[in-house]
Parts: structure tokens; sequence; C-alpha cells
């Protein structure tokens, strides 16, 4: 699990809320006169939303073997970044291509931002397309297609679900799993209408490649774990089998950290079953992934003492999951794409959790370059003067941490209304994706509150009314930090119903000014209620509930949009350039 992306939905103000599931922009929106595509100057001041970073990472430690293969493996992940391209939408080769040969301010300018967003549809802005409706021969729609380019162009929500529902449960099972496409069967009608597709079918090329270079960069480490995780990979992506490779994933234990493979479904609006391609390229940080090792020891206290009915908790957590610390060489597909990952919690494959839990991976050189270029600004707009002194990088990164965390605590299995076993995913369908980084946000709050109360954190964040005050402070920070992508994004949707929520309950006070502040009589109670509600909703799999609570809070509220109003020089996020990969891996060709 991260950040990715849900549809956006427009409602009319009602009472005090402001634009319901509407964009929150920080510099001009993409157009620059009625219905015109934006100039070479509003595309640039687009991009100025994400600040420019060299992001580096030291490899002087790494063998000559991994030195051969983290090469390899960042040549792989710059064909994650064409195959990922050709699943947000299948015009975005043709696109891309001919971006590549405008070579006119305005066409440099255009395909700067295409690359940053991964098409023509500003992630920042509701995904509304920053191109003309026709370039270069290709029609662009207006907005991002729900179903990207996992589904038939055109085909409905409604007809797609008739026909799941209408297959035997074996094929069912397939055109709702993660690594697949559904495609239209030429003449065939009813059952027949649509076809299931492997990825490793719909791929075969790139996924041809892909392997051929994992087996090279198995072949040059000397790691054990690696070279596993590597061989089994190269051969997954030739089988649509990723099982066996997931685990070994969770297993790997190298100077040289690799995630590379179809993982999240962000870009499934339709339905959230479909996993777009992304790598990450990494060094593992291993001092700092020593400090973690303290929750793996608490996990099942944690899950036992969860704010919800005892008779949803799990008896028995899977087994201590890897957590590891990284500093980051290179991103790809997915995995760079509008707002850059922090942190991200895998596989999503059920089965896997069940076992073994997920691994955590955290950016640790990601977080500390948002942290300086976009939440220590934000703080001196949102905080009261008395509390801006609280923002705490330590804060930051731990409570990051336990967000992944909690991805992997909390309901993994429901009942479905037939009676029949199910998942919080398959029954909140496009809603999981917003209620599960809430969820995963406040239950993090709350453990972390928890482990202070108990001493377990005395090492890390501390203890006591300070380290609390650490906590809330700069996570209220963080919020606005989060709202200030728009809420087109399922963690800014989330935390939309978090502050909504807190400032209801008193846990946060708005000053009225576009300042707020905490109330520590009130936070901890307010956040275990919400964290209760949001346990509670995944356990049922109460889909109605679910929508009730996000059309109720997933909102921008006015005393929210003087804050917003103050940050609009702020960058969201970063952009970073791979500094180190460039030297350990230099292109061989242009992409951009």
């Amino acid at each position: 699990m991260k950040k990715r992306f849900v549809p956006l939905l427009l409602a009319a103000a009602v009472g005090t809320a402001a634009t319901a599931f509407a964009q929150v922009p920080a510099a001009p929106a993409p157009s620059t006169a009625a219905g015109a595509p934006p100039s070479v100057d509003a595309l640039n001041a687009m991009a100025k939303r994400f600040a420019p970073v060299d992001l580096t990472a030291d490899t002087s430690n790494l063998s000559s073997g991994d030195r051969v293969a983290i090469a390899k493996l960042i040549e792989a992940a710059r064909i994650v970044d064409t195959l990922q391209l050709r699943q947000r939408w299948s015009g975005n080769p043709a696109l891309w291509t001919a971006l590549l040969k405008d070579t006119t301010p305005l066409g440099k300018a255009r395909r700067e931002y295409f690359w940053l967003n991964k098409g023509p549809w500003s992630i920042l802005d509701g995904n509304r397309s920053f191109m003309p409706a026709e370039y270069a021969g290709i029609r662009i729609p207006a907005e991002k297609p729900a179903g990207a380019d996992f589904y038939p162009e055109g085909a409905s929500k409604q007809a797609l679900e008739t026909w799941m529902n209408a297959l035997p449960a074996r094929d069912k099972e397939q055109a709702q799993w993660f690594f697949t496409t559904i495609r239209d069967n030429k003449g065939g009608k009813g059952a027949a209408q649509f076809k299931i597709v492997k990825y490793a079918d719909e791929y075969r090329t790139e996924l041809q490649q892909l392997s051929k270079l994992l087996k090279e960069a198995a072949a040059a480490t000397g790691n054990a774990s690696l070279k596993k995780f590597l061989n089994l990979r190269a051969d997954a992506f030739l089988s649509n089998d990723y099982l066996a490779s997931d685990f070994a994933w969770m297993d790997l234990d190298s100077p040289v950290d690799v995630t590379i493979g179809p993982y999240e479904t962000y870009n499934d609006e339709l339905f959230g079953y479909k996993a777009a391609f992304e790598a990450y390229v990494n060094v593992r940080d291993q001092k700092e992934t020593a400090k973690l090792d303290f929750f793996g020891q608490h996990l099942q206290e944690l899950e036992n003492n969860l704010p919800l009915e005892a008779k949803y908790r799990n008896p028995k957590v899977g087994a201590i999951a890897p957590m590891v610390v990284v500093n980051q060489v290179y991103g790809a597909g997915d995995g760079n794409m509008g707002v850059q990952t922090a942190a991200y919690n895998l596989p999503n494959d059920e089965r896997i959790i069940r076992q073994r839990g997920s691994k955590r991976v955290m950016l640790k050189n990601v977080q500390e370059a948002k942290f300086e270029a976009t939440l220590s600004p934000i703080s001196k707009l949102v905080l009261r003067a008395d509390e801006q002194k609280e923002l705490d990088f330590d804060a930051f990164f731990t409570h990051i941490l336990a967000h992944e965390i909690m991805h992997g605590l909390g309901p993994h299995a429901t009942t479905g209304k037939d009676g029949k076993p199910s998942t919080p995913r398959q029954d909140l369908k496009d809603a999981y994706s917003t209620i599960e980084e809430a969820k995963a946000d406040v239950t993090g709050l709350w453990a972390l509150a928890y482990m202070m109360d108990k001493g377990q954190l005395k090492n890390s964040l501390g203890q006591g009314a300070a380290a609390e005050r650490k906590l809330y402070v700069t996570f209220l920070a963080s919020a606005f930090r989060t709202l200030h992508f728009g809420l087109t994004d399922s963690h800014a949707r989330g935390m939309a119903i978090q502050v909504n929520y807190l400032l209801d309950k008193g846990g946060f006070v708005s000053h009225g000014d576009g300042t707020f502040s905490v109330d520590y009589g009130k936070i901890k109670g307010a956040v275990a209620d919400l964290d209760r509600e949001f346990l509670t909703i995944e356990a049922t799999g109460d889909y109605a509930r679910a929508q009730a609570l996000m059309q109720r809070y997933v909102v921008i509220r006015p005393d929210v949009q003087k804050a917003l109003d103050k940050m609009k020089a702020v960058p969201n996020d970063i952009r970073p350039t791979f500094v180190t990969a460039a030297r350990v891996a230099p292109r061989k060709w242009t992409l951009r």
C-alpha cells in the first residue's frame, strides 16, 4: 500500500462544507483560457508544485557483483517506466512518441509534465487533461479513463460486473485477480462478451526483457536471498504466478533492496482489482533498519488491543514481517508518478498477508526530502506559533512506519452477504483504498500513543507529554501536506475524513484564521473513536457505511480552505532527479 488515485467526484456544497471531492490546486488551473489547454508558462507553473531535488544514495560499500546487479536492475526499472505508461492508457505510448518529436518550447513543457504525471492528465488537478483534445492525430480524453487500460475501452462498469458475476467461481476469481486484463471477445455475447488475458500474455515482449535482465542481475550478485528473489521473479513474469517470488521478496536480506513487478491497484478506478507495474531500486540502510526491530516485538499486542470488538481481531497475527529502511536509487512506473512514495507496505496478496503479514519499506532519503521541501514551510503557515517548535522529523518518520505496519494489522478476512469468505478489498470495492489508507493513518496514531503509554518508545520518540505533543502536532501539519495534493488521491481523501472528524470531536482546533492546534485533552479519545469506525467498516465489509462516511467527511471545509489558500506557494511534493542511478547506470538512450 501507498498513495494513489481514486475517481474525481464533484458534489454541490452543503451547509458549511465546500465543494466535495474537489481538487485543491496550489498553482494555476490547467487552462489559461476557457477550454484552452495550458500555455508554456502555465505548464511550468504547474510543474513547480513539485520541488526538484537531487536524490542520492551511498553505494560505496556494495560488492563488485552487487554493483553489476544494481545497474541491471536500474535498466530493468526503465522498462517498467514504459510498460506502466501502456497500462495507464492505451494511447500513452503513441502520445509519448509524438511528444518526443515536438521540439517547440510548448512541446518540451508538455513532455516534461507528461512524464511527471505518466500521461496527459494532471494528477493534482483532478486528473484533467493538460493537452488539446487531439494531438498528432491522437484523441485524448478530457479525464483519465477510470479503467485505465485494464478493461476494454468504453465497457461500462455495470456490463463488466454483470459478466463477472455470471462466470464460474474460478473464472470470476481470475477476472478479479491482480494480474489479468479484460479484453473484448470479438463476436462474443453474454458470458462470452469479454475474455481474460494474463499479464504474461498481454505484456509478453516487455516481460521477456525484464526476465532476462533479472536473470543477469541474479547471476552477478553474491547475495543468496537477492539471487533467489530475482530468479523467482524473472520466472513469475513469464508464468504469471507471483506467489513464490513474493514470499522470496519477504525474505530478501541484501545490501541491494529491490521491489519490481505489478503491485498497487490505485490506477484501476473501476474496481480496484488490477495491479500496475512499478520498481524501486534501493540500497539498505542497515543502521536505521536495526532501530525498527522493536516494533516487531509488539505486533500481536497491538492487534489484541485495537479499538475494535474482540471477535474481529486476529488471534494470531502472521509471523513477524520484515521492516527495512532504504535509500532510493531509482523509482519507476507506478513508483515514480506524481506524488512520491515515502514508504510502502507489500505484497497486497491476502494469501501472503494471512501467513506472513506484509513487508514495510521506508524510503528515508525521500522522506527527508519531503520534510524539508514541503512540511517545514507548511508548518509555519498552519500551526499556531507556540506549536511550530514541536514539528519533528523523527515523529514524521515514525508515523509513516506505523502507518505501514497498520496495513498489516486489523481485519483482512470477512464473510460476504452470501455467507462465503471474502476480504475488505472485495467488499468495499472502490471505497477500499480511501478507507484503508485512513485506517492505517489513524491506527498508526493510536498505536504510537499506546506504545508511548507503555514506555515502549523511550529509545525512539520518547514518552510522556513532550513526545505526544511532537507526535500529534507533526501529524496535524502533515495532514495539510496531504490535503495540499488535492482530493483525487486516496491518501488525501482519507486524510479529509480524519481532519474533519477530529475537528468535529475537538481533538483538532481551528482558530478561524487558517491556523490550527491540538487539544491534548481530547485528541487521544477522538483518535480511538475514529479508529474504531474504520476498523469496524473493514471487519463487516460495510460498503454503504463506508460510502456514508466518505460523503460526509471527504470535503474541504472553509476553515481548512483558508489554510490551503495560504499554501499556494509551497510545493505539493518533490520531483527527484536520480543522481546516483545516472552515475551507476548511465542511460544508453534518451527517454526525456
